[in-house]
């Protein structure tokens, strides 16, 4: 089997692709005047039958492991029959999805009955106020219902994600009060460094504070740093024995970070980022209208991997290609 490497010697057996740039919601770090129709690129969202070749390809170079992003993914008709999909015709064993918890209540049991391997919820916040101010919408009760849900259901590949953003969710208040959430539940719980792009500078430059806050935090309560799998995401993760689930830390501005890289991404119109904050991009959208086009498809994308370059250069103000989070899967 051929397998995705790059000329630092990096294996990459994760995609994350996203299959639409629609997301419902307005947060302030990402789209806070809500989605607007990209007039420069009219072309069609990926179809099924190009995410059905798209994905067998991968499965041959090694890919075990794709996650479903937007935008919002479930906005979707055929959500569910990606996951099919990619499950049953593509040969990929785990397919995850990262949500932002939209009718989440609601979305729950079709979720697990489809063979779901996890998922990545986006809540920046459980107070109610915070939420809704962060995102422009009041559905925080709706989503903590829907993973109540999802845990009866026996659902365990639970994750949320929150963006650390300075005086709005990262004091010492609102770490306790997620450790008291994942003490109860197994349920990761992680912070994200709030990072610039295109279009954010200026609530960059308002919000962003250093995940170094969160980790001293930890450190000061006993927490204990855990390795990572072979697929594993971007996350550093701690764990303590008192506490069903766990904490973690994305930290795109630390030192280290692309060195464990091991994921590349196809945006939602069929282009090949081999990272979320590069300055290249190719489309590999001609290559997915036949199955015959299988080899070349591969010769194409190996041909590629020697243009990943060790690490991107946010530290430097650099954001690459990426306008904005729902543009590439974020």
């Amino acid at each position: 089997m051929k397998m995705l490497r790059d000329s630092f010697g990096r294996s990459f057996p994760y995609i994350r692709l996203s299959i639409t740039d629609v997301c419902n919601f307005k947060c302030g770090y990402c789209l806070p005047n809500g989605y607007q129709v990209d007039k420069s690129d009219n072309r069609k969202f990926l179809h099924l039958e190009e995410i059905r070749r798209l994905a067998k390809v991968f499965s041959k170079l090694g890919v075990c492991k794709i996650r479903l992003t937007g935008g919002e993914p479930t906005v979707r008709k055929d959500f569910f029959d990606i996951i099919k999909i990619l499950k049953n015709e593509a040969g990929i064993k785990k397919v995850v999805i990262t949500t932002n918890g939209y009718h989440l209540d609601e979305k729950a049991k079709m979720l697990v009955d489809s063979g779901l391997n996890g998922i990545n919820i986006s809540i920046d916040s459980l107070n109610r106020n915070t939420f809704k101010s962060v995102t422009g919408h009041d559905r925080l009760p709706e989503i903590l219902k829907g993973i109540s849900i999802l845990q009866d259901l026996n659902f365990e590949n639970i994750k949320i994600n929150a963006v650390l953003l300075n005086g709005i969710n990262a004091s010492d208040k609102d770490f306790e009060s997620w450790g008291k959430f994942i003490k109860m539940n197994k349920v990761d719980f992680r912070y994200i460094e709030l990072m610039q792009t295109g279009d954010n500078l200026d609530y960059f430059k308002k919000y962003h504070v250093s995940s170094k806050i969160f980790k001293e935090y930890l450190n000061k309560n006993n927490w204990i740093y855990q390795t990572l799998g072979k697929d594993a995401g971007p996350s550093l993760n701690y764990i303590n024995p008192e506490y069903k689930g766990k904490f973690g830390i994305i930290a795109p501005y630390s030192k280290d970070f692309c060195r464990s890289c091991n994921r590349l991404r196809i945006t939602s119109r069929g282009d090949l980022r081999l990272c979320l904050f590069g300055n290249t991009g190719i489309s590999i959208r001609h290559l997915l209208q036949k199955d015959d086009q299988i080899e070349e498809l591969q010769d194409l994308i190996m041909g590629q991997m020697k243009f990943k370059k060790e690490s991107h250069h946010l530290e430097l103000g650099e954001t690459g290609l990426t306008k904005n989070l729902s543009t590439t899967g974020g």
